[in-house]
This record gives C-alpha cells, sequence and structure tokens, in this order.
C-alpha cells in the first residue's frame, strides 16, 4: 500500500492522540471529513492502524522498580531460543525484551515491587529451565529519556 503525505499526517496524529475527532482530525491535515475517514478506514483495513488504546502511568498505580538485565545463553540454538523466548513471553515482569548479537544474546527490561522481587524471579529462572549461562544486573537510577508516543514520518523512510 503506497502512502501519501495526508496518510502519513493521519498516522502521526493517531498515534498521539486516538480520540481525536474526525472533523478536527479532517481540519488537521486539510481534508474535508468525509475523505479523511474513508483514509482513515483503508489504514485500518490495511493493517498500519492496528487499535487504539489508553497509555497507562502504571507508576501512579503501582511503584515499579525498573531492571535491565543482560543475558547469555547455555545453548544457541533453535529449541534453546524458543524456550527461553517462551518464559520471556510467560514473565509479566518484562516489559521490554530484544534479541542483540555483539557478545550477550537478550537485553531484558524487567518492571518489579522491589530489587528483591526482581531477584527472586531472577533465581526462579536461574533454577528452572531458562537455560541461562550469565546475566549482568543493571538497576535504573533515573530515567533519561522515555519512548514518546507517536509516529513520525521518518519511521516509514
Amino acid at each position: 500500500m503506497k502512502l501519501d503525505r495526508y496518510d502519513l499526517k493521519i498516522l502521526e496524529i493517531l498515534s498521539r492522540d486516538g480520540r481525536i475527532t474526525k472533523s478536527k482530525l479532517a481540519e488537521a491535515i486539510n481534508l474535508s471529513v468525509s475523505p479523511c475517514w474513508e483514509r482513515v478506514r483503508r489504514l485500518e483495513k490495511a493493517g498500519i492502524i492496528e487499535g487504539y488504546a489508553a497509555r497507562i502511568n502504571a507508576e501512579v498505580l503501582v511503584k515499579q522498580t525498573p531492571v535491565w538485565v543482560q543475558i547469555e545463553l547455555k545453548a544457541h540454538n533453535a529449541e534453546s531460543f524458543a524456550r527461553f523466548e517462551a518464559l520471556v513471553h510467560a514473565t509479566p515482569e518484562v516489559t521490554e525484551c530484544v534479541a542483540v548479537g555483539g557478545g550477550v544474546d537478550y537485553l531484558i527490561k524487567f518492571e518489579t515491587e522491589s530489587i528483591d522481587a526482581y531477584q527472586r524471579l531472577m533465581d526462579a529462572w536461574l533454577t528452572g529451565e531458562a537455560g541461562i549461562e550469565r546475566y549482568f544486573t543493571y538497576i535504573v537510577t533515573k530515567t533519561v529519556k522515555r519512548p514518546a508516543p507517536g509516529f513520525s514520518p521518518v519511521d516509514v523512510a
């Protein structure tokens, strides 16, 4: 699907404010309501817009302690990666996980109620079937930059 400047602007605006009214969205991209809304529906139908959600500030509800961890697995084969990644998906305290190259296998962000809770979780992983060779824990002391909500046309360049 080829996106033009109107489509990109729609995506940028909706990613910041999914609750914007049809008329305000149309006004912001300088189209009338009907053609603007047809574009939104086309983007939804194509799967480019997957849905709309509220961003919840979890820190207001429950104070969380973020911890970043580098993990290296004992074995480097498809079965070991699949087993470990299944564990990651089954662990709600894991809020981000990426596989990386360059000496470690994964970078993981845990968010737990305390450092002790994180360590108990990691101990369970170490005694279980996670297949961890070694890990390094990094306690977050300050958040310098948080991912901003929104879409930028640069994202598709």
